[in-house]
């Protein structure tokens, strides 16, 4: 196991782990990313593809953070959807609404076809659950099906009654389902390390335990680490949670949230068809949901809950594993192989943050827990506005977000107090 990276299921399972150069002495470059995540590798690769020279910058290893620890769950759900149909409703007027639905599932397009294209083995499967925990909840499920219908997508999507429930899941905690077959799970750090590989193979530079201490804004600005420097046309900070730099204008726009999952011992295939015989990815309707799906080797990964302190989770086995056995009762006292934790970047409005610190230096961060689809949607706003082609940036760029000021810990209080509130209204819907 690479012990620069966290103890997951993802980690001990990787097909070929990333083995990029420390940077050092002085590099000159089109492009400079400083992240490498989801955002900034597939950033990068768009920008490749598009003949550009890039660097990605990386403080610890390639998908290292929430890139690499997530639930791996690839869905159409946008964190902060309806904010955003206030916001850029003022710029896109009567074609918001077709904007929004078409970012709900332009990822899972982009990452089927980088999948294919450069032949990256991360156990893509397709079909999911997004499960009523109450009654009332298939309301809104029955909405988003009708949307998916009116919108082409009738063939994709089918409403599950609570009688039709164990013909998916050996769990009688949820009181229906609407089932999406677009929909997608796969190994995330596979993914990831994929992607890097292709971009790599078009000419990006990458570095690897290369904390950045300071970005040289200019007409060429540089980024600088401990042992050497990359002079560029653009910048593009892509540290999301992670970002220490640019505290001055910055800082009080994202909040770290940390959430946990396990991973059992190998169940069996056996098990596993008995548990979840279409091999579905599920998660529930709740403010606070609970997330899983069967990995390759047959284990049941399951995630849910949120810590706002800005710190890891202790124990997380512990406080997963009521969860896990209410939802299966056979999993009663199975085995927890694999438990870890990651950070993800909550914005207070959910939107994510795309914008520029300067003409020539730009971010993108804040994808709030859906960060597997949307990031690959921003990586190629950024790589078309980078590369001079900025609607759609503006677009995002052009939202109003509330910036708490203070320290780190108080926007997390901010954040902890807004999930209470949203506890409290879940019991009452």
């Amino acid at each position: 196991m690479n012990q620069n990276r966290s103890s997951s299921y993802y980690t001990a399972t990787v097909n070929q782990d990333s083995d990029y150069p420390e940077l050092e002495g002085d590099h000159r470059v089109d492009v400079a990313i400083v992240g490498g995540g989801f955002t900034g590798i597939n950033t990068a690769l768009e920008l490749a593809e598009r003949g550009l020279k890039v660097a990605v910058i990386e403080a610890e290893k390639v998908a290292w953070g929430a890139t690499g620890r997530n639930g791996g769950q690839v869905t159409g759900s946008l964190s902060g959807d309806d904010a955003m149909t206030k916001q850029m409703a003022k710029k896109l007027g009567k074609g918001v609404d077709d904007f929004i639905w078409n970012l709900r599932w332009r990822g899972h397009e982009i990452i089927k076809s980088r999948v294919e294209k450069y032949k990256i083995d991360c156990d893509l499967k397709f079909g999911h659950l997004h499960a009523a925990y109450k009654p009332s909840h298939m309301k809104e499920l029955h909405a988003s099906f009708n949307e998916a219908v009116k919108r082409g997508m009738g063939d994709e999507v089918e409403m599950i009654s609570r009688e039709q429930m164990p013909d998916y899941l050996e769990t009688d905690v949820y009181h229906g389902a609407l089932y999406n077959k677009k929909n997608m799970h796969l190994h995330s750090l596979n993914l990831c390390l994929g992607e890097a590989r292709a971009a790599e193979s078009l000419g990006t530079i990458i570095f690897e335990n290369s904390p950045v201490i300071d970005i040289v804004h200019g007409a060429t600005p540089k980024v600088i680490t401990a042992k050497g420097t990359v002079t560029a046309n653009t910048v593009m900070l892509a540290g999301n949670a992670y970002h220490r730099l640019e505290r001055l204008k910055m800082s009080g726009k994202i909040f770290p949230a940390a959430g946990g999952i396990v991973t059992t011992e190998i169940l069996g295939d056996e098990v596993a068809d008995i548990l979840n015989p279409k091999d579905l990815a599920v998660y529930d309707c709740r403010f606070v949901l609970d997330y899983y799906r069967m990995t390759a080797d047959k284990r049941l990964l399951f995630g849910g809950g949120a810590n706002y302190s800005g710190r890891p989770t202790r124990d997380i086995a512990a406080e997963m594993r009521p969860a896990l056995e209410k939802t299966f009762p056979r999993l009663k006292g199975v085995k927890i192989d694999f438990q870890w934790s990651g950070m993800m970047g909550v914005v207070i409005n959910r939107i994510p943050q795309l914008g520029k610190l300067s003409d020539n230096v730009f971010y993108a961060q804040g994808y709030s827990g859906h960060g597997i689809a949307t990031t690959h949607i921003v990586s190629e706003i950024m790589a078309k506005a980078i590369t001079g082609h900025l609607e759609d940036f503006d677009t995002f760029a052009g939202c109003s977000h509330i910036r708490i000021p203070g320290s780190e810990w108080i926007g997390n209080q901010f954040l902890a107090i807004g999930m209470w509130y949203y506890l409290l209204m879940e019991k009452l819907r």
